[in-house]
């Protein structure tokens, strides 16, 4: 998975799925853009990335998570619940503003 973190008046915690970056989605009216320059970040392994939800969810932080092991990572973390995930071309995407 690819996390990085933006600096803003609030941290902003992307989270991808490796594999996704680069790619877009869309599917009726809703659509994602999984940017390089947003979402590739350094590569962490499932571990690393649910202690770095629970330490920016701390934090006040906002989050964007896309992709199955990312999502299932931010699920573990708690920083979402499965009702706050939505999914376009099958693809699970949690959006998440403190």
């Amino acid at each position: 998975m690819q996390v990085k973190i933006h600096e803003s008046y609030r941290k902003i915690v992307a989270v991808s799925d490796s594999d996704l970056v680069g790619q877009k989605f869309e599917e009726g009216n809703r659509q994602i853009d999984v940017r390089p320059n947003f979402y590739r970040g350094e590569e962490r392994t499932k571990k690393e990335v649910v202690k770095i939800l629970k330490d920016m969810q701390k934090e006040d932080a906002t989050f964007n998570i896309v992709g199955e092991e990312s999502v299932e990572a931010a699920l573990e973390a708690g920083v979402i619940s499965e009702s706050r995930v939505i999914k376009i071309n099958s693809i699970p995407i949690a959006l998440v503003l403190m």
